[in-house]
Protein backbone atom coordinates (compact mmCIF):
# COMPACT_ATOMS: atom_id res chain seq x y z
CA UNK A 1 0.00 0.00 0.00
CA UNK A 2 1.06 3.54 -0.81
CA UNK A 3 1.00 6.63 1.17
CA UNK A 4 1.76 9.93 1.46
CA UNK A 5 3.09 12.22 4.14
CA UNK A 6 1.39 15.33 4.61
CA UNK A 7 2.67 18.25 6.94
CA UNK A 8 1.48 17.13 9.59
CA UNK A 9 2.41 13.46 9.98
CA UNK A 10 -0.30 11.86 8.75
CA UNK A 11 -1.06 9.64 5.89
CA UNK A 12 -2.96 9.64 2.48
CA UNK A 13 -3.10 6.73 1.37
CA UNK A 14 -2.98 6.60 -2.89
CA UNK A 15 -2.53 4.50 -5.98
CA UNK A 16 -0.57 5.12 -9.46
CA UNK A 17 -1.03 3.11 -12.50
CA UNK A 18 1.67 4.31 -15.01
CA UNK A 19 0.58 4.73 -18.61
CA UNK A 20 1.48 6.62 -22.10
CA UNK A 21 -1.72 9.03 -22.26
CA UNK A 22 -1.74 12.32 -20.08
CA UNK A 23 -2.57 11.19 -16.74
CA UNK A 24 -5.73 11.44 -14.87
CA UNK A 25 -6.64 12.04 -11.35
CA UNK A 26 -9.78 10.54 -9.85
CA UNK A 27 -11.04 12.52 -6.87
CA UNK A 28 -14.17 10.74 -5.18
CA UNK A 29 -17.00 11.92 -3.93
CA UNK A 30 -17.74 13.39 -0.13
CA UNK A 31 -17.49 10.08 2.41
CA UNK A 32 -16.38 7.61 -0.03
CA UNK A 33 -12.88 6.25 -1.11
CA UNK A 34 -11.09 5.57 -4.57
CA UNK A 35 -12.31 2.26 -4.68
CA UNK A 36 -15.44 4.09 -6.23
CA UNK A 37 -13.56 4.72 -9.49
CA UNK A 38 -12.64 1.16 -10.16
CA UNK A 39 -14.83 0.77 -13.53
CA UNK A 40 -13.66 4.21 -14.82
CA UNK A 41 -9.98 3.37 -13.73
CA UNK A 42 -9.56 0.12 -15.74
CA UNK A 43 -10.98 1.91 -18.81
CA UNK A 44 -8.85 4.72 -18.39
CA UNK A 45 -5.86 2.03 -17.79
CA UNK A 46 -6.85 -0.22 -21.00
CA UNK A 47 -7.04 3.45 -23.38
CA UNK A 48 -2.97 3.87 -21.83
CA UNK A 49 -4.15 7.00 -19.31
CA UNK A 50 -2.04 6.76 -16.51
CA UNK A 51 -4.30 6.88 -13.30
CA UNK A 52 -3.72 8.05 -10.01
CA UNK A 53 -6.50 8.27 -7.66
CA UNK A 54 -6.56 8.55 -3.01
CA UNK A 55 -8.65 8.60 -0.46
CA UNK A 56 -9.42 11.79 1.21
CA UNK A 57 -8.64 12.83 4.74
CA UNK A 58 -10.85 11.05 7.26
CA UNK A 59 -11.71 8.26 4.18
CA UNK A 60 -11.14 4.81 2.90
CA UNK A 61 -7.48 3.94 3.57
CA UNK A 62 -6.12 7.12 4.91
CA UNK A 63 -5.48 8.38 8.63
CA UNK A 64 -8.72 9.46 10.02
CA UNK A 65 -7.42 11.66 12.78
CA UNK A 66 -6.29 14.92 10.90
CA UNK A 67 -6.11 18.08 12.55
CA UNK A 68 -7.97 19.97 9.25
CA UNK A 69 -10.09 18.24 6.86
CA UNK A 70 -11.80 20.51 4.47
CA UNK A 71 -12.21 21.11 0.55
CA UNK A 72 -8.51 23.19 0.70
CA UNK A 73 -7.02 20.72 2.39
CA UNK A 74 -7.77 17.72 -0.21
CA UNK A 75 -6.91 20.08 -2.92
CA UNK A 76 -3.71 20.71 -0.91
CA UNK A 77 -3.51 16.89 -0.97
CA UNK A 78 -4.01 16.46 -4.63
CA UNK A 79 -1.08 18.68 -5.52
CA UNK A 80 1.28 17.30 -3.04
CA UNK A 81 0.73 14.13 -4.07
CA UNK A 82 1.45 14.64 -8.09
CA UNK A 83 4.87 16.56 -7.63
CA UNK A 84 5.61 13.40 -5.07
CA UNK A 85 4.70 11.23 -8.09
CA UNK A 86 6.57 13.72 -10.71
CA UNK A 87 3.52 14.23 -12.69
CA UNK A 88 3.85 17.90 -14.40
CA UNK A 89 0.37 17.69 -16.36
CA UNK A 90 -2.90 16.27 -15.26
CA UNK A 91 -6.91 16.35 -15.97
CA UNK A 92 -8.51 16.11 -12.76
CA UNK A 93 -11.76 14.25 -12.66
CA UNK A 94 -13.13 15.12 -9.09
CA UNK A 95 -16.94 13.98 -8.43
CA UNK A 96 -19.54 15.24 -6.39
CA UNK A 97 -17.78 16.88 -3.22
CA UNK A 98 -14.20 15.63 -5.45
CA UNK A 99 -15.68 18.36 -8.09
CA UNK A 100 -14.40 21.83 -5.92
CA UNK A 101 -11.54 19.71 -4.75
CA UNK A 102 -10.66 19.23 -8.44
CA UNK A 103 -11.37 22.93 -9.25
CA UNK A 104 -9.41 24.36 -6.29
CA UNK A 105 -6.14 21.64 -6.98
CA UNK A 106 -6.78 23.27 -10.60
CA UNK A 107 -5.98 27.00 -9.81
CA UNK A 108 -3.23 26.21 -8.38
CA UNK A 109 -1.89 23.97 -10.58
CA UNK A 110 -2.35 26.23 -13.38
CA UNK A 111 -0.35 25.37 -16.92
CA UNK A 112 -0.10 21.76 -14.89
CA UNK A 113 -3.49 21.01 -15.06
CA UNK A 114 -4.45 19.68 -18.76
CA UNK A 115 -8.14 19.58 -18.02
CA UNK A 116 -11.23 19.15 -15.23
CA UNK A 117 -13.81 16.64 -15.68
CA UNK A 118 -16.75 17.98 -13.02
CA UNK A 119 -18.68 14.56 -12.88
CA UNK A 120 -22.10 15.85 -10.76
CA UNK A 121 -19.82 18.30 -9.38
CA UNK A 122 -20.68 20.69 -6.29
CA UNK A 123 -19.29 23.50 -8.01
CA UNK A 124 -19.56 26.56 -8.30
CA UNK A 125 -21.76 26.88 -5.37
CA UNK A 126 -23.98 24.44 -3.78
CA UNK A 127 -26.23 26.69 -1.79
CA UNK A 128 -27.99 29.70 -2.05
CA UNK A 129 -27.08 33.67 -2.04
CA UNK A 130 -28.08 36.88 -2.48
CA UNK A 131 -26.84 36.51 -6.37
CA UNK A 132 -27.31 32.83 -7.07
CA UNK A 133 -30.76 30.77 -6.90
CA UNK A 134 -29.44 27.63 -7.19
CA UNK A 135 -28.44 25.39 -4.65
CA UNK A 136 -29.81 24.60 -1.14
CA UNK A 137 -30.94 26.76 1.31
CA UNK A 138 -27.85 28.69 3.32
CA UNK A 139 -27.10 26.61 6.58
CA UNK A 140 -28.41 23.46 4.66
CA UNK A 141 -24.75 21.27 5.13
CA UNK A 142 -24.48 22.26 8.61
CA UNK A 143 -28.09 20.28 9.02
CA UNK A 144 -26.81 17.48 7.31
CA UNK A 145 -23.44 17.49 9.52
CA UNK A 146 -25.79 17.02 12.39
CA UNK A 147 -27.86 14.85 10.97
CA UNK A 148 -24.97 12.78 10.61
CA UNK A 149 -23.58 13.01 13.51
CA UNK A 150 -27.34 11.88 15.20
CA UNK A 151 -27.60 8.42 13.85
CA UNK A 152 -24.34 8.03 11.06
CA UNK A 153 -25.55 4.32 10.24
CA UNK A 154 -28.87 5.09 9.24
CA UNK A 155 -28.06 8.58 6.91
CA UNK A 156 -25.46 6.43 5.24
CA UNK A 157 -27.74 4.10 4.26
CA UNK A 158 -30.87 6.14 3.26
CA UNK A 159 -27.96 8.53 1.03
CA UNK A 160 -26.35 5.15 -0.40
CA UNK A 161 -30.35 4.63 -1.49
CA UNK A 162 -30.81 8.22 -3.12
CA UNK A 163 -27.54 8.23 -5.25
CA UNK A 164 -29.01 6.48 -8.11
CA UNK A 165 -31.91 7.19 -9.99
CA UNK A 166 -31.37 4.37 -11.67
CA UNK A 167 -32.35 1.25 -9.04
CA UNK A 168 -29.24 -0.39 -8.61
CA UNK A 169 -28.83 -4.26 -7.01
CA UNK A 170 -28.74 -5.07 -3.68
CA UNK A 171 -25.37 -5.69 -4.01
CA UNK A 172 -23.87 -2.64 -5.63
CA UNK A 173 -26.14 -0.73 -2.57
CA UNK A 174 -24.66 -2.48 0.18
CA UNK A 175 -21.09 -2.08 -1.56
CA UNK A 176 -21.42 2.09 -1.50
CA UNK A 177 -22.91 1.70 2.05
CA UNK A 178 -20.21 0.01 3.17
CA UNK A 179 -17.64 2.44 1.76
CA UNK A 180 -19.47 5.22 3.06
CA UNK A 181 -19.11 3.66 6.51
CA UNK A 182 -15.13 3.48 6.48
CA UNK A 183 -15.49 7.46 6.77
CA UNK A 184 -14.64 8.75 10.15
CA UNK A 185 -16.97 11.85 11.65
CA UNK A 186 -14.18 14.05 11.34
CA UNK A 187 -14.64 13.83 7.36
CA UNK A 188 -18.08 15.62 7.71
CA UNK A 189 -16.37 18.83 8.38
CA UNK A 190 -15.62 19.49 4.30
CA UNK A 191 -18.79 18.67 3.69
CA UNK A 192 -20.14 21.68 5.99
CA UNK A 193 -17.14 23.45 3.64
CA UNK A 194 -20.10 23.36 0.80
CA UNK A 195 -22.04 26.25 3.10
CA UNK A 196 -19.52 28.56 2.07
CA UNK A 197 -18.13 27.78 -1.11
CA UNK A 198 -17.76 29.81 -3.99
CA UNK A 199 -15.98 29.34 -7.01
CA UNK A 200 -17.57 30.76 -9.74
CA UNK A 201 -14.66 33.32 -10.59
CA UNK A 202 -12.10 30.62 -9.82
CA UNK A 203 -14.31 28.54 -12.68
CA UNK A 204 -14.09 30.86 -15.05
CA UNK A 205 -10.46 31.62 -14.93
CA UNK A 206 -9.42 28.01 -15.48
CA UNK A 207 -7.82 27.99 -18.82
CA UNK A 208 -8.02 24.42 -18.99
CA UNK A 209 -10.90 22.57 -21.15
CA UNK A 210 -13.95 21.81 -18.09
CA UNK A 211 -16.12 19.23 -19.12
CA UNK A 212 -19.39 19.40 -16.78
CA UNK A 213 -21.44 16.05 -16.11
CA UNK A 214 -24.62 16.30 -15.26
CA UNK A 215 -26.81 13.45 -13.71
CA UNK A 216 -30.40 14.67 -15.04
CA UNK A 217 -32.00 13.12 -12.20
CA UNK A 218 -29.66 14.15 -9.50
CA UNK A 219 -31.32 14.76 -5.85
CA UNK A 220 -27.80 15.28 -4.36
CA UNK A 221 -26.23 17.76 -6.39
CA UNK A 222 -29.09 20.29 -8.47
CA UNK A 223 -28.87 19.43 -12.20
CA UNK A 224 -28.59 23.02 -13.13
CA UNK A 225 -25.39 23.75 -11.25
CA UNK A 226 -23.89 21.53 -12.93
CA UNK A 227 -25.16 23.02 -15.92
CA UNK A 228 -24.03 26.39 -15.30
CA UNK A 229 -20.65 25.10 -14.10
CA UNK A 230 -20.16 24.34 -18.26
CA UNK A 231 -21.06 27.45 -18.91
CA UNK A 232 -19.23 29.66 -16.75
CA UNK A 233 -15.92 27.48 -17.18
CA UNK A 234 -13.67 29.57 -19.92
CA UNK A 235 -13.63 26.50 -22.36
CA UNK A 236 -16.55 24.19 -21.17
CA UNK A 237 -18.68 21.75 -22.44
CA UNK A 238 -21.93 20.04 -20.87
CA UNK A 239 -22.51 15.86 -21.34
CA UNK A 240 -26.19 15.44 -19.77
CA UNK A 241 -27.06 11.67 -18.69
CA UNK A 242 -30.95 12.37 -19.03
CA UNK A 243 -31.48 8.58 -16.80
CA UNK A 244 -28.74 8.97 -14.34
CA UNK A 245 -29.09 10.78 -10.71
CA UNK A 246 -25.88 11.23 -8.89
CA UNK A 247 -23.78 8.71 -10.21
CA UNK A 248 -23.46 8.73 -14.07
CA UNK A 249 -20.06 6.72 -13.65
CA UNK A 250 -22.31 3.48 -12.32
CA UNK A 251 -25.61 4.22 -13.22
CA UNK A 252 -24.87 4.79 -17.28
CA UNK A 253 -21.37 3.45 -16.50
CA UNK A 254 -20.39 2.23 -20.72
CA UNK A 255 -21.66 5.78 -22.01
CA UNK A 256 -19.61 7.79 -19.25
CA UNK A 257 -16.88 6.03 -19.93
CA UNK A 258 -16.80 6.28 -23.71
CA UNK A 259 -17.82 10.47 -22.82
CA UNK A 260 -14.63 10.93 -20.73
CA UNK A 261 -12.54 9.03 -23.13
CA UNK A 262 -13.85 11.14 -25.76
CA UNK A 263 -13.02 14.14 -24.16
CA UNK A 264 -9.36 13.14 -22.93
CA UNK A 265 -9.03 12.58 -26.83
CA UNK A 266 -9.29 16.49 -27.26
CA UNK A 267 -6.34 16.87 -24.99
CA UNK A 268 -3.26 17.14 -26.39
Amino acid sequence: MAYLNTEDAHRIYFEYYPGNKVPVMLIHGWGMSCRVWDTTLVALQAAGHAVVSYDQRGCGASDKDFNEVSIASSARDAVALLAHLGIERVVLNGWSLGGPIAVEAAATLGSGCAGVVLTAGASPRYTQAPDFALGNPPGSTAQTVAALREDRANFLYNLTKAVCAIPQTPAMENWMWSLFMQSAPSADTALADLDALDQRAALAALDAPVLSIVGAKDVVVQPDICRLAGTIARHGTVAEFADSGHAPFIEEGPRYRQVLLDFLATIA
